[in-house]
């Protein structure tokens, strides 16, 4: 038997979801490894995520089987679920411009097997992270990009995703904006990293201007992109203290250190379908 697997639900709130679940799993001779819940009852949506395995002659024959066995509560409770098996694992582009830090980080976990995902390839409108990138073995496309062709440069990036059967795309200090159209198309899929100081600092140079404002937390926000630029649902934050002591220098190198530290926990998390989102918001069973 393959697995363990994952089931990632919400649906509307109703008596008798967990039982139904759980349930079924008892009759297939389904063993739950962690189970976790939540009900939100703002907007009334459950939200669960079940990871289990086979124990048993009458636990279905591989994914498709398993996703056949639950077709049945999905429908009853209209439930926008996934089902997926870990021995897969996701995979991912990573877009980046010419700083290395988040790339670099990335690249590390994946190839000493510290990040359950498969790197498919990287993107940058920059040269400056090919020798990275390729050192690590991992497929490296130069896409250069202006206004003048920005719609072009986006339908390449969608190109890479497809050629490499990549489901989701990184953001790691990937500075452009990408445009609305791409965003909905990978509405759910696209992780983006940014320093914790907007709305406060936007724009060039935050930590110059942070540091003349003599800032005391610095921190990094990982969130999935929206059309509304770095306002998408929160996936995953942290923050690191700092005093009259630091220079700009050692805000930059703090920071970067959080940005990397933030976005492969909200990667991490991704992967392993620990993140559901819920209106403006996220539910992350950690």
């Amino acid at each position: 038997m393959t697995g363990p697997y994952f089931l990632t639900f919400s649906c509307g709130d109703a008596v008798g979801i967990v039982a139904a679940v759980t349930g079924l799993l008892a009759e297939r001779d389904g063993f739950i490894l962690d189970s976790q819940q939540y009900a939100d009852l703002d907007t009334g949506r459950f939200f669960m995520r079940v990871a289990f395995r086979g124990a048993g002659p009458r636990f279905p024959d591989g994914l498709a089987e398993v996703q056949a066995a639950f077709a049945s509560v999905v429908s009853r409770f209209a439930m926008d679920a996934r089902i997926s098996d870990s021995a897969v694992k996701p995979r991912f582009v990573i877009a980046v411009s010419q700083g290395s830090h988040c790339l670099n980080d990335l690249l590390h976990r994946w190839s000493t097997g510290n990040l359950a995902i498969d790197i498919a390839a990287v993107v940058s409108n920059h040269e400056h992270q090919r020798r990275l990138t390729e050192w690590h073995g991992v497929p490296f496309h130069h896409l250069p990009v202006s206004d003048a062709n920005r719609a072009s440069q986006e339908a390449a990036i969608l190109q890479v995703m497809a050629d490499a059967r990549a489901e989701y795309l990184v953001l790691a200090r990937y500075m452009q904006v990408l445009s609305g159209d791409l965003s909905t198309k990978l509405a759910g899929r696209c992780i983006n990293i940014h320093h914790s100081f907007l709305p406060g600092f936007k724009g060039a140079k935050p930590y110059h201007r942070a540091h003349e404002r003599g800032v005391k937390l610095i921190g990094a926000t990982a969130h999935f992109v929206t059309g509304d630029l770095d306002e998408g649902p929160i996936i995953e934050q942290a923050v690191e203290r700092v005093d009259h002591r630091d220079g700009i220098d050692d805000l930059i190198r703090i920071g970067r250190d959080v940005e990397a530290q933030v976005l492969a926990r909200a990667v991490r998390w991704v992967a392993e379908q620990r993140v559901l989102i819920d209106g403006r918001k996220t539910v992350v069973f950690r």
